[in-house]
């Protein structure tokens, strides 16, 4: 039997929310296989990944290893395909959250861009998008002070307070929705960019980073 488990840790950091039961599981199932980024300290880790490697789960569910660095330097998603017509997913740790991402403890602005614009912003629109937190409804706040005529977000703010009030998640976001709404994706727009007072891509990400870091909403 092997198991497939999703951490995202780093060697200078002790995140028990992401990989604090790996160890217990190894003690469990002697057996499994914990899957974790090459240049990550993952607690537990058997089985290290790298950029492009590909992994399968039963006959039908194939991954695909993205190296996606800022949030830590050897941070990993991973992107799952299954049967066709399946609408595919991509699990993102701490890269990308649901309006928002995660702060630069070990990376820079363009590692950032590169991670979110690129990578995963090149996925086909319907992918799911499974993040590591629920923090939808302060991220989305925070967007609608970047772009406060964005009806995209005023809307899906709504939705995910009425979610949070009656205990039901608002994750899985989709990377369609996040080209809409999310402003950390939204840097190439001249727009975004005029909002913030910068001229390019990366200076907004950094600029929307910094604000939100010093945001108390």
């Amino acid at each position: 039997m092997q198991i497939l488990h999703i951490p995202c840790l780093e060697d200078n950091y002790s995140y028990m929310d992401h990989a604090g039961g790996n160890d217990k599981m190894k003690q469990l199932a002697p057996e499994i296989k914990i899957f974790g980024g090459s240049l990550d300290n993952v607690q537990g880790c058997t089985d290290k990944v790298e950029n492009g490697d590909k992994l399968s789960l039963g006959a039908h569910i194939n991954i695909l290893s993205l190296h996606t660095p800022c949030h830590t330097k050897g941070h990993i998603s991973y992107y799952v395909t299954g049967n066709e017509g399946d609408d595919p997913a991509v699990f993102t740790g701490d890269t990308l959250f649901v309006a928002g991402c995660g702060k630069f403890f070990e990376g820079t602005a363009e590692q950032m861009y590169q991670s979110l614009c690129t990578t995963l912003g090149s996925l086909p629109k319907p992918t799911r998008v499974f993040c590591g937190h629920e923090y939808t409804v302060k991220n989305l706040q925070f967007a609608s002070t970047v772009e406060p005529d964005n009806v995209k977000i005023s809307q899906k703010l709504l939705w995910a307070e009425q979610k949070r009030k009656t205990g039901l998640p608002t994750v899985p976001s989709t990377i369609e929705e996040e080209l809409e709404t999310n402003p950390f994706m939204r840097v190439e727009l001249p727009e975004v960019q005029e909002k913030v007072g910068c001229k390019s891509a990366v200076e907004a990400l950094r600029k929307i980073r910094q604000l939100k870091d010093n945001w108390r909403g």
